[in-house]
């Protein structure tokens, strides 16, 4: 509870501008890399350009494959060992890592995607400039362009030889949006590497020059399954017939409300529910199909949706609350709970709250104001979670822009050199730790 007051507290600190000051602290190693972001900029947008209009929607297998050679290769050029890790065991592309070995400084892990949430028949496939500094771009923003900081901001530590004999490793899954399963098979590259590094830093999309994410919510689903006693509607209620599934689903429903509902950080949503006499419905492609009427109780029930909490304690105590309501069934009715985990929790923890601070100096010594905490319950999860229980961590880092996730998303062109200048200057001041 400590970590979360102290983080409550720091989250409150609301600046209202963003606006440049004089920059200082800057040494000279720091200024040729500040010089050499600069002029690969223009690069740097064209290289997003090209990668976002590969479309690599999370089922687009040979696409995912396709954004992460061209990284792969722009990796190698300075100087990477790239790896692609094949995922067709989870029905995934797979992921790419490249990475550099040393034991000089801190042990750097830095974390991006290259799949999207637009699959090959979306509508919404081309990088389309809108005015002079904000593009519309499918993935753009989340987050095919914080992978471009990453990409040009060890390229300009690399242009002055300043990656000789430290261990960096860019670690890019093909399935943030959709991961496979088991996670066990999708993430065991990931949490790997953050076994054996000591800071890991995110890139997801950035909230703003100054926020930044050192906690995250997890991400769990859970299904809730109910079977009543078809009869004729004018036997409900009796001792043979019972309550029926819909009226014990919605019994659950409403005591899920009541009962789980209040934690801090705590939240679950029933994302589809179908009742009725026959029930289908497909999870994999979260669409179903119910047939009843009015004169007949209902027989079955299903309820898929989701939970988040920001704590493995938290999302333990939820779940026994959300099981012993679901045992307390109504007449003649039996239902059954089942969680699927999927994205652990990062917690607020004090080596986090450590980085982000060095992180705001690295901020205020470029002229820009200080960098605080955001608020988990504004976040979704990231796979930057999966390495949290081993290294300290921070994300948020990535490209700024609107409407992620949507046909309208954009990214904000303007703002990818200071970006990646704060990046850069971040893990250079890490690796010389």
């Amino acid at each position: 509870m400590k970590f979360l007051l102290k983080f409550n507290i720091r989250i409150l600190f609301v600046l209202f501008s963003i606006a440049t000051l004089p920059a200082q602290n800057i040494n000279t190693v720091e200024k040729k890399i500040l010089k050499s972001i600069e002029q690969n900029n223009i690069e740097a947008i064209q290289f997003l350009k090209d990668v976002v209009n590969i479309n690599s929607g999370t089922m687009n297998h040979q696409g995912v494959k396709k954004v992460g050679d061209v990284f792969g290769k722009a990796f190698e050029d300075i100087g990477f060992q790239s790896n692609w890790y094949e995922m067709s065991d989870v029905n995934r592309s797979g992921h790419l890592f490249a990475e550099t070995s040393g034991d000089r400084g801190k042990r750097v892990l830095l974390i991006g995607h290259l799949d999207t949430v637009f699959e090959e028949n979306s509508e919404f496939q081309e990088f389309k400039m809108i005015n002079d500094s904000i593009a519309h771009a499918p993935g753009g923003n989340d987050m095919k362009g914080g992978n471009v900081i990453i990409l040009f901001a060890l390229r300009a530590l690399a242009e002055n030889n300043l990656l000789d004999n430290v261990q960096i490793i860019a670690a890019f899954t093909g399935d943030e949006e959709a991961t496979g399963k088991p996670l066990t098979k999708s993430r065991y590259h990931l949490i790997e590497a953050g076994k054996r590094s000591d800071v890991a830093l995110g890139f997801e999309n950035s909230t703003g020059f100054d926020n930044a994410t050192i906690a995250r919510r997890g991400s769990s689903d859970w299904r809730v399954d109910v079977t009543g006693v078809r009869a004729h509607s004018s036997e409900i209620f009796s001792d043979d017939i019972g309550a029926g599934a819909i009226f014990e689903m919605s019994r659950i429903l409403n005591n899920f409300y009541t009962e789980v509902k209040g934690e801090d950080f705590l939240t679950f949503n029933p994302g589809i529910l179908l009742g009725g006499t026959l029930v289908d419905y497909n999870q994999q492609q979260s669409e179903g199909n119910v047939f009843g009427k009015s004169n007949v109780v209902s027989q079955s029930a299903v309820v898929y949706g989701g939970l988040r909490f920001i704590s493995e304690d938290q999302k333990e105590r939820a779940r026994e609350k959300m099981r012993a309501i679901v045992r307390n069934s109504l007449p003649q009715t039996t239902a059954k709970v089942t969680f699927i985990d999927s994205y652990p929790a990062m917690g607020p923890t004090e080596g986090n709250l450590d980085l982000l601070d060095k992180f705001s100096q690295v901020s205020n010594d470029l002229g820009y104001p200080d960098v605080v905490a955001y608020d988990p319950l504004k976040r979704g999860a990231a796979d930057v979670s999966f390495v949290a229980q081993y290294v300290d961590c921070m994300d948020g880092l990535g490209a700024m822009g609107n409407a992620a996730h949507t046909p309208e998303e954009t990214v904000n062109l303007n703002t990818i050199e200071d970006l990646t200048k704060r990046a850069a200057i971040l893990i250079y001041r890490l690796i010389n730790e």
